[in-house]
């Protein structure tokens, strides 16, 4: 017998899923910045600072966060000093730092990844296989959720 899932994802069919994903609004503040999604800041650093598609990405959740993103760059991700690039190692970890920080700062959200115990969490959108590069991977993003979830009392 297989272990049960939870597909992590604005499109699954539970809702601790939807509440989990990255398009969720649960405003957070990352390096003094508040972020009303994690969806809107993997979006908004793909602009260099001062673009205008960069802070209305950064206050935007769901599908709104997305379309900010269409058009970007793939190149560089811009966040601190020096541009990372992007889909590399450190740009992962970044992106990393803000879904732990988003969880750090909601109780609730820690609630609901509790009550995901016992259940194998992936990450399937719908969209058909995943790009080469990418803000973080599938396969990182429920590993972290897992390892947040494991360390949680």
């Amino acid at each position: 017998m297989s272990t049960p899932t939870l597909n992590v994802s604005f499109l699954s069919d539970d809702w601790r899923g939807v509440a989990l994903s990255n398009f969720c609004l649960y405003p957070f503040v990352l390096d003094d910045v508040l972020l009303a999604s994690v969806e809107g800041f993997i979006q908004g650093i793909k602009f260099a600072p001062g673009h205008p598609a960069r802070e209305r990405a950064f206050i935007s959740s769901a599908w709104d966060a997305k379309a900010c993103g269409k058009g970007a760059g793939k190149q560089y991700a811009y966040w601190g000093p020096q541009p990372i690039a992007f889909g590399s190692g450190a740009h992962h970890d970044l992106v990393e730092r803000a879904l732990r920080a988003r969880f750090a700062q909601h109780e609730g959200l820690c609630q609901v990844l509790r009550s995901t115990r016992g259940l194998v969490l992936t990450h399937e959108t719908g969209e058909g296989p995943e790009p080469a590069l990418t803000s973080l991977p599938a396969a990182r993003f429920c590993q972290v959720l897992t390892a947040l979830r494991d360390a949680l009392p």
